[in-house]
Formats: structure tokens, sequence, C-alpha cells
């Protein structure tokens, strides 16, 4: 088994204290005080996570004739610059071979942001797909950490030296944060008020030990994981896959198909002839967490296994995705979750699990 690599941030987490764990061949902390707190002060206040495990590719050259835009969903000549989009590299049936983010910096300039897991192959494959340009992976030299809550603007305001009320969601500027180059994006995956920043791995700790002594609170994978899911955003690995394509996974209404791209002839396919699967967001009407691979079931029958469960702080119940198949699936049967020793009643909902306006 190969060693776990460690980020910029490791020994920050080691005198915090965190339980740490192998995470895609990351050392990673998934607590520091607890889950439930981390969560809390996400929500409610301000929590600083550290997702340098992350991966960063920049690519420089012709948009329109490189083929760097046929590489993924996202149009990227269309993207205006400043901007970011969410999108997915497609294998050429549809599959996901990830999902990513693209920022737009200038008429020739590109960062992507990948899944830790899928590096390798996502940078073989978009480079792969070029005619021209030069891709280069940064991912060893970048450090990630998001800020993320009510209060996130507020404790990072002192540390850029820009407006931060410049930046609506889904818009990025290039900085400088201590000295050294950053990149500050209006984004997150907790559904609330949030940024990212990338950074030089030689800056990073002394940023996270200044935000956390500002009042950010450090907080693990287990809670963003816990955040992730009340608000319905897909983990690789779990709702997406290289079988799975994003009309299955239920995250289709990303995809515009006014330019080609790998994989769009397979989607167009599912949309005219219907997907083989459906994603359907569920509660356990109870604290009972549901556990990623359980079976759905109705009238006995299996149909579907659950993706991603957890507790939810927020709705104080048990809730999940499950991929279902189409054809078995009846949305006026009572569906069941086998949860190895019994089957208990679940209900089918709507996404986000969690309504931030309505609490």
């Amino acid at each position: 088994m190969s060693e776990l690599k460690r980020t910029a941030l490791f020994d920050q987490h080691v005198k915090l204290g965190a339980k740490n764990i192998g995470f895609c061949g990351w050392e990673m902390p998934v607590q520091y005080e607890g889950i439930l707190k981390e969560h809390e002060a996400c929500r409610n206040g301000v929590a600083i996570f550290d997702t340098s495990h992350m991966g960063e590719f920049f690519f420089e050259g012709d948009l329109l004739f490189s083929g760097i835009n046929e590489a993924t969903t996202v149009d990227v000549l269309k993207l205006p610059i400043g901007k970011c989009k969410y999108g997915f590299l497609l294998n050429e049936n549809g599959g996901v071979i990830d999902d990513l983010i693209i920022y737009k910096a200038d008429e020739n300039r590109l960062m992507f942001v990948v899944n830790a897991s899928r590096i390798d192959i996502d940078f073989k494959t978009i480079d792969s797909r070029l005619e021209s340009g030069i891709l280069v992976d940064s991912s060893n030299e970048t450090s990630k950490l998001d800020v993320q809550g009510p209060k996130a603007k507020e404790i990072l305001q002192e540390f850029i030296p820009f407006d931060l009320d410049e930046l609506g969601f889904f818009s990025f500027k290039e900085s400088e944060i201590m000295g050294s180059f950053a990149l500050v994006s209006r984004t997150g995956y907790t559904g609330e008020l949030g940024y990212e920043l990338y950074v030089d791995n030689k800056i990073a700790p002394k940023l996270w030990d200044a935000l956390v002594e500002k009042g950010a609170v450090p907080a693990g994978l287990g809670a963003r994981d816990v955040l992730r899911l009340e608000m319905g955003y897909s983990l690789y690995g779990q709702e997406l896959d290289e079988q799975t394509t994003p009309i299955e996974a239920g995250v289709g209404f990303f995809v515009k198909y006014d330019k080609d791209f790998v994989g769009k002839d397979a989607l167009l396919k599912q949309k005219e002839d219907g997907a083989p699967r459906k994603s359907i967001p569920f509660t356990t009407n109870s604290k009972r967490a549901p556990r990623h691979g359980m079976d759905i079931e109705q009238n006995g029958q299996k149909i579907g296994v659950v993706t991603s469960g957890t507790f939810s702080p927020c709705v104080q119940s048990g809730i999940g995705i499950a991929s279902v198949d189409a054809k078995l699936y009846n949305k006026d049967v009572p569906l069941e979750l086998n949860t190895g020793r019994k089957n208990i009643e679940i209900s089918a909902t709507k996404l986000p699990f969690y309504n931030k306006d309505k609490k």
C-alpha cells in the first residue's frame, strides 16, 4: 500500500487534535472537536476546511481552436472572464469521468478544479483531447482553503485587498494574500456564503492559523459531507462515476447542448429514450441514517441502492440519495430502506433537503 499524501496544513491539523483518515490517497482530517459542532459553525458562523487534496490544472491557449471547449460540457467560449462554472468531463458513453469547476481568467487562460481521486486520469484525458495549448498540473504546489458560513466575509475581508462584495456567486478574482499570488472564488460545497482560496503551499499554514485566530472553526470531511448532502450536492464515487451519466445522477440540468463535447450523443440518446436509472432523494422520517450501499425496495423487490446517506442536524431526520431502476420505480408505491436487519419506510422528497431561507 502506498504511503498517504499530506497537505501543507498537516501540522496544523495535528496541533488542533484532528482525527485523520485516509481519503483518496491523502491523510485528511475527518473531524476536530466533533462533526455536529463543525456543522453548526458552518451553518451559523464560519468554518474553515482544508481541501488541498483537490487538483488544479492551468490551461493556456486558443480556446476556440485548441480543442479545450469540446473536452468538457462547459462552454468556455461563452463563459465570461472572472466567472467559473460547474460541469463534467465525460467518456464517449456519457459516463462521468469527473465533475469539475472551470475558471476563466482571461481570453486564453483557464483553471480546472478536479477531484483528488481523479487528478491523474483527468489530466491525461483532457490533455489527450487538445490539439494545441499547454495544460499544467499544479495540484502539488497549490493549497485550497474553504472559508464557509454566514460570517465568512466578515472573517476573511481583512486578508483580501479588494471588497469581497464585488464577487457574485461563481465569480472570482486573481489577487494577492500575504504577499503571494492567490485566487479568491465565491464558491463552496456547503450551501452557505463562502469563499475558496487557492494559494501557494508556502503561505497556507500562516493563512490558516490567522483565520482560525480570527474565529474560523476548523472543520473536517465529516461535517463537509453532511453539509453537501443537506444541499443535495453530488459526490464523485457515490452519485457520479464512469458508468453513470449526469442525467441518471439527477444533475443533467447542468448540461447545455448548444456546443459539441465528448459524450454528447450518448446524453441526447438518453434524453430521447429515457435513462435506465434515476436519482431519488428521500428522508427516513426518523433519526435513522441511511448508509451507502443499502438496498431500496418497493413491494419486497429491490429497485435500487443508496448512493449517499447521513443524519441531518438541520432536518432532524435521516436523509439520502438513491439510484433506482427507472422502469421498476413507481412513485405511487411506498418506498422502503433495507437496513440489513429490517425494512423501514422512507419518503421520496425534493432537493435541497435543507433550505436556509426557510429556517
